[in-house]
């Protein structure tokens, strides 16, 4: 009896100079596919292995997956059309992160571009029920020799990853190819934190902007909800900034990064002065309390630069006001503000 009849569903895959098909015993190594039914669809699923043991177990476990519905024979679409499916449903919301909430719009914009520039050119010909780890990591591999930076590696899979996922639990594939890869490190570079002395010196020496710093160092807001800070959610009378969206410099205002990005943080006395001191020099009492007008936003570069420059003359090491949200183990000595108000986020 052969091979393939013992085997049921398995066909052995020899290569095309193989002595078999002389009628000789086999010269090669062979692949077995193996292949099961679905009634459903009118389609085979198939598979192909090194070894017919791996053959039998997939069939097997295939044959469950289609009577339990969570597989389908369907024709998986390609990688290219689901990234773009994806894509799509990200940015209606239709399609959530695995916390359940919306992606922010800077998130699916770097899923949509690494597809675009790596991804597709790459692999986005084939369908999703094609691709297998090895061709995902040889991708890795050519990624690394090229001289991509490993955190430019690991960023161009996660769209890849999240499809898969996605595409994982609606039984389009059976598998997860992503899964098991390997990555190069990637060294993250440490966090800026400025000790309360050295925060007392950057706002001392600061002629302007300092309730923004300041804001960001006491307060630990982040640049995206500095930006989209408004008079109205800084309670004088309570004392709280209530922190309800931050800003995406395309979609504008959104709401925080995750649900614990919505919060509200003390108003420290000292920070109260300042705040207090910049809304008497605003313009407006209503809209963004670091905007240029009261609804379009101070630019995210100009405060940076122009506190470089004096930092610089001043001798002191410059600091982000991304990297002002880390906190220090104490408080920090924030000079008091000065008798002259004035609008500086111009």
């Amino acid at each position: 009896m052969s091979s393939s009849k013992r085997h049921e569903g398995i066909e052995i895959r020899h290569d095309r100079n193989c002595a078999t098909r002389r009628g000789a015993r086999c010269s090669c190594s062979p692949s077995f596919r193996a292949k099961v039914y679905d009634g459903r669809t009118g389609r085979y699923l198939k598979k192909t292995f090194s070894s017919v043991s791996e053959a039998n177990a997939w069939r097997t476990e295939a044959l469950v997956a289609l009577r339990q519905g969570t597989i389908t024979a369907a024709l998986a679409p390609t990688l290219a059309e689901a990234g773009e499916a994806w894509i799509t449903g990200a940015k209606s919301g239709a399609i959530r992160n695995r916390s359940g909430d919306i992606y922010k719009p800077s998130a699916v914009r770097g899923y949509e571009q690494a597809l675009r520039l790596r991804v597709v050119a790459e692999l986005g010909h084939l369908r999703l029920t094609e691709i297998r780890r090895g061709d995902l990591q040889a991708f890795v591999d050519r990624m690394l020799a090229a001289g991509h930076e490993p955190s430019t590696i690991r960023n161009t899979l996660l769209p890849v990853r999240a499809i898969y996922r996605r595409a994982l639990a609606r039984g389009e594939v059976a598998v997860n190819p992503t899964l098991g890869l390997e990555l190069p490190a990637v060294r993250n570079r440490r966090e800026r934190i400025a000790s309360p002395g050295e925060a007392s010196r950057l706002l001392t020496a600061l002629p302007r902007d300092r309730a923004l710093w300041a804001t960001a160092m006491y307060a630990g807001l982040r640049l995206g909800e500095l930006l989209a800070l408004e008079w109205s959610a800084v309670d004088f009378e309570r004392g709280l900034i209530h922190v309800r969206r931050s800003w995406d410099p395309k979609a504008g205002p959104i709401k925080p990064k995750s649900r614990a990005g919505r919060r509200s943080v003390p108003l420290a006395q000292i920070l109260r002065g300042y705040m207090a001191e910049h809304r008497l020099a605003c313009p407006w009492s209503d809209g963004l309390v670091f905007g240029r007008t009261p609804k379009v936003p101070f630019l995210a570069k100009t405060p940076g630069d122009r506190a470089r420059r004096v930092w610089m003359e001043a001798g002191l090491t410059p600091i982000g006001l991304h990297e002002c949200r880390h906190r220090w183990p104490e408080r920090p000595v924030i000079p008091p503000p000065s008798n002259r108000a004035t609008f500086a986020l111009t």
